[in-house]
């Protein structure tokens, strides 16, 4: 559940995230950034595309950078 309502933090607050999610992965644009638009479901696809990771590295990689964000911030 913790993790359901940091991510609604950052879904909520996208726009400051969006630059760090850029930081972490590079290879996502900013058309894909303002498509993702904190939906956390689309970012992992994208990091997989543009990645070629499989959907579960995907989505341990995508954990990991909201839970040290929101133990940052």
């Amino acid at each position: 559940m913790e993790c359901v309502m940091d991510w609604n933090r950052i879904e909520g607050n996208w726009k400051q995230f969006k630059g760090r999610a850029r930081e972490k992965w590079g290879r996502l644009t900013d058309d894909d950034l303002d498509v993702i638009n904190g939906r956390r479901e689309q970012l992992e696809g994208k990091i997989q595309e543009r990645y070629g990771l499989a959907k579960d590295q995907a989505k341990q990689d995508v954990d990991a950078w909201s839970n040290s964000l929101t133990n940052v911030t």
